[in-house]
């Protein structure tokens, strides 16, 4: 064979090659595309909605955006201090929870992660142990009960300070880390204490992150343990909890499909004004439920994916 021979087929080769890549990566682009959409999608239309006039949009048909615009929603959303107020709670529940919740697994997850622990082994299968046997919502109730912390605040921090799932992620993390630098630590004098806070939360910071975002994520969605322990406190009601109340509220007011049906010819009649509908709060409820994560879930994505992948590793 010569080498202009040679040459062609090497051409033609990678020729095929390319057009074998180009094909590939249309296919990967217009499926991940189709991903996008799809999950894009539902949320761009609850904001449309939320952003509509709620008898309007009893007649459906809304799609990228508002038909009739208005800030009606929102303004009856936010008409009491109540939503204030809830809104407080939930954020000084978030942060209080998510700070203490990190430092406690990550305390728990260091303390067994040292081999010089004898006992590390059955304590860590005994937590484990925990994450599958549930005693179940009652004998969970009746010991919120004995410690005496119904209707109070921190009824919201104490049951959460340790997870099972997050402390099994920052404790495969910690057994990654290589054992010079605890043992370097303690020639120079460093008690256990020191080298948690000094060498190994260093270390740990994208396993730290994932499992804020968890725990904050988890903080502020919650809404039914404010219905079990704090229902008659309201002092101590969750932004989530009263806004499902304010959903059920608007369901409930219109629960009969004649009530729903006059609405709609109203709304086709154009004699009615700006008013809130369930649909309508219950897409704005979704907003302002969301918004938040939006917001704090761009500045721990650059650690979300090197965390999601330490439970991959076991010893």
């Amino acid at each position: 064979m010569t080498d202009e021979n040679k040459l062609n087929q090497y051409y033609a080769a990678k020729r095929q090659t390319q057009i074998s890549n180009i094909i590939f990566d249309t296919i990967i682009f217009i499926t991940l595309a189709f991903v996008v959409i799809a999950t894009v999608y539902p949320f761009w239309n609850t904001v449309a909605i939320s952003f509509n006039d709620g008898l309007d949009a009893l007649k459906g048909g809304i799609k990228l955006w508002p038909r009739k615009f208005t800030w009606q929603n929102y303004a009856n959303l936010f008409t009491t201090d109540e939503i204030f107020h809830a809104g407080i709670i939930s954020v000084v529940r978030t942060i209080l929870q998510t700070i203490l919740s990190v430092f406690c697994t990550s305390m728990l997850a260091y303390a067994l992660s040292r081999k010089e622990f004898v006992i590390r082994r059955p304590l860590t299968s005994v937590i484990v142990i925990s994450m599958y046997i549930n005693a179940g919502l009652i004998p969970g109730y009746m010991l919120i009960k004995n410690l005496h912390l119904i209707g109070k605040f921190s009824v919201y921090i104490i049951p959460c300070l340790v997870d099972v799932f997050n402390f099994i992620l920052v404790r495969t993390y910690i057994n990654g880390l290589p054992d010079s630098f605890v043992e370097s630590a303690r020639i120079d004098g460093a008690n256990e204490f020191k080298i948690f806070l000094s060498i190994i939360m260093p270390l740990i910071v994208p396993s730290i992150a994932m499992i804020s975002l968890f725990v904050a994520v988890g903080a502020w969605n919650s809404w039914f343990d404010t219905y079990l322990y704090c229902s008659n406190k309201t002092n101590l009601h969750s932004l989530q909890y009263v806004l499902m109340s304010y959903l059920q509220a608007s369901q409930n007011q219109s629960a009969s499909a004649a009530d729903a049906n006059s609405m709609a010819v109203a709304a086709s009649s154009g004699a009615a004004t700006a008013m809130s509908t369930p649909i309508s709060i219950r897409s704005s409820i979704t907003v302002v439920a969301t918004l938040p994560i939006l917001v704090v879930y761009p500045f721990v994505q650059r650690y979300f994916v090197v965390g999601m992948t330490i439970g991959g590793v076991k010893e």
